[in-house]
């Protein structure tokens, strides 16, 4: 059940554990973003939801372990490290005025 809201928006919720989860199934919430859980956390919530809304996993996610998270079924997958943990590059620009 997918409950649109103004402008046809959905609502999305972030748990954190299994009681989070239940609380979001039960409120309705059309997509859940789970934080920070592990591949056996991930799979138990996917269990609890059964189909009743989108499925985001988030936080811990790497190189290492973005195939294992993919493999539970998971609907989305966010990479925060794609941002907050880019490395800098030194980079400079002359500008020479050409005659």
């Amino acid at each position: 059940m997918n409950r649109k809201y103004r402008d046809g928006l959905l609502v999305e919720v972030e748990v954190t554990d299994e009681k989070e989860v239940r609380e979001a199934v039960e409120a309705g919430a059309d997509i859940i973003m789970l934080d920070n859980m592990g591949i056996a956390k991930i799979r138990k919530a996917l269990r609890i939801i059964d189909n009743r809304a989108l499925v985001e996993a988030s936080g811990g996610v790497t190189i290492d372990n973005i195939g294992a998270i993919a493999g539970t079924g998971i609907d989305f997958i966010s990479v925060g490290a794609l941002t907050h943990s880019a490395r800098g590059v030194d980079i400079s620009l002359e500008v020479v005025h050409a005659p």
